[in-house]
């Protein structure tokens, strides 16, 4: 193997750029991991065994520099600027807890399946959850599909899928208190 970092950049720098670049989208970020990755191959090119070409190896070092950057970079997130930007946040206080309690439902849940009313306000309030939302609220909790089916079907993860329900779940019960809970005198 040439020992010559600078054969390297002339062969493969282009190459282990535009790498980096599609997987971080930060043009800063992919040459400063470029710089890295070269001075680790640089320290480390007599533990290279030539089972493959340089430019696997070199891509793979890459590899790994994205990867520990991104866990770098998901601890060092600011929490509290995650929770802002999190929808369901409204919900709860700077403890945890809910900001505001949950109304008691009265009514058995199965006699409110059969009502037509709620069903329209139901479908009133699902009508209005972003249309990812109301398709896994519809596909897990109207009608009862697996997990697997409906991550499949969406093209998600189940982690995603538990996402979105909690989410469409929280806008259903302040919709659903809003239009079918404040009504109680008029209904």
């Amino acid at each position: 193997m040439d020992s010559d970092p600078h054969q390297w950049i002339n062969e493969h720098g282009d190459y282990l750029y535009r790498y980096a670049i599609l997987r971080l989208h930060n043009e800063e970020q992919a040459a400063d991991l470029l710089q890295d990755t070269l001075l680790a191959a640089w320290k480390g090119h007599s533990s290279f065994a030539g089972q493959s070409s340089i430019r696997t190896w070199l891509v793979g070092i890459l590899k790994h520099k994205i990867i520990d950057h991104i866990r770098k970079e998901i601890r060092n997130r600011n929490l509290a600027e995650s929770v802002e930007n999190d929808p369901t946040s409204a919900y709860f206080n700077s403890n945890g807890s809910w900001s505001e309690a949950p109304q008691v439902w009265k009514e058995n849940p199965e006699e409110l399946c059969r009502n037509m009313q709620f069903k329209s306000v139901l479908d009133s309030c699902a009508g209005k959850l972003p249309e990812k939302q109301r398709m896994v609220f519809r596909l897990r909790d109207i009608l009862g599909e697996e997990t697997d089916t409906v991550c499949k079907s969406c093209d998600i993860t189940p982690t995603h899928l538990h996402v979105l329900l909690h989410r469409a779940r929280l806008g259903l019960r302040k919709c659903l208190e809003l239009h079918w809970l404040g009504q109680g005198e008029k209904r």
